[in-house]
């Protein structure tokens, strides 16, 4: 199982692009310092007024398959 943990910052403004598809894929760089590519459509349940802000960790299968993503912490 491979984990991945970053901190998001994406104004509501920014996240606009996401929303409208004109970003498919989210790229983050990882606390280890791993660039980790994953569709964007997965930031959706974490969408608030003020855009999306937080820890967060991606984890999948060491094909890279069945990516789940949370938020850490509160």
């Amino acid at each position: 199982m491979k984990r991945y943990e970053f901190h998001l910052d994406i104004s509501a403004e920014r996240y606009l692009d996401y929303y409208r598809g004109m970003v498919q894929q989210a790229l983050v760089r990882s606390t280890s310092g791993e660039t980790v590519r994953f569709p964007a459509s997965m930031l959706k349940a974490f969408v608030t007024p003020a855009g999306i802000h937080g820890d967060f960790v991606l984890t999948c299968d060491d094909e890279h398959r069945g990516a789940q993503l949370r938020r850490l912490g509160p």
